[in-house]
C-alpha cells in the first residue's frame, strides 16, 4: 500500500473518531431522544412520536409554566407539561385551570382535552418541586393521580423537536 493511500485511511478512520467521538458527547451531556407513550399529551404529542430533548437546558435555567418536559422515575419516562412551579397554588374547577386564582388561556389544548378536566385541588406546589399534567387531561397519569409533586432533579430535559414521524418534524411549544 503506497504511503498516500496510507495516510489517507488514516484520515478518514481520524474523522471516523472524531464524529463517533462528538455524537457521544452531545448525546450524553446536551441532547437525547425520548418515545412519547400513550395518548397522555394528544394533541400536542402523538403515541409514538420521537422527541429530542435539551439536557441542559435546565443546569442554565429552571422550567418554566408551559415547558414540554421529561421526567426520570425509575420504571419508566414521562413526558408532561410543566403546569405549576414552586409556590403556586393550582386549581380546576368546571373544566377550567386557575393558577394563583388566575384562569388561564390553554391554547394548545382542544376542546375535547378541556372537557376531560375533572375538578381538583386548590393545593400549593411545594418548594423545589413543580406540578406537571399531559395535554389529554381525562386520561393522563399526572401530579393529580399518581405522579405527584415532580422534584426538580427529576427534570432531565425540555423536550425541543419533534424528529420522528418526519411529516411531523417541528418544534413543540
Amino acid at each position: 500500500m503506497s504511503e498516500q493511500k496510507k495516510n489517507e485511511w488514516l484520515e478518514w478512520l481520524k474523522a471516523i473518531f472524531i464524529a463517533v467521538v462528538l455524537a457521544f458527547v452531545l448525546r450524553t451531556f446536551f441532547f437525547a431522544t425520548s418515545i412519547v407513550e400513550g395518548a397522555s399529551m394528544d394533541p400536542t404529542l402523538q403515541s409514538g412520536d420521537r422527541v429530542m430533548f435539551n439536557k441542559i437546558a435546565y443546569y442554565l435555567d429552571e422550567p418554566d409554566r408551559g415547558d414540554i418536559v421529561i421526567i426520570e422515575r425509575p420504571v419508566k419516562n414521562y413526558v408532561k407539561r410543566v403546569i405549576g412551579e414552586p409556590g403556586d397554588k393550582i386549581k380546576i374547577k368546571d373544566h377550567k385551570l386557575y393558577i394563583n386564582g388566575k384562569q388561564q388561556n390553554q391554547t394548545y389544548l382542544n376542546n375535547q382535552a378541556i372537557q376531560g378536566t375533572r375538578d381538583f385541588g386548590p393545593v400549593k406546589v411545594p418548594k423545589g418541586k413543580y406540578f406537571v399534567m399531559g395535554d389529554n387531561r381525562s386520561i393522563s397519569k399526572d401530579s393529580r393521580n399518581g405522579l405527584g409533586f415532580i422534584n426538580e432533579d427529576e427534570i432531565i430535559g425540555k423536550t425541543e423537536l419533534i424528529v420522528y414521524p418526519f411529516h411531523e418534524w417541528r418544534l413543540t411549544k
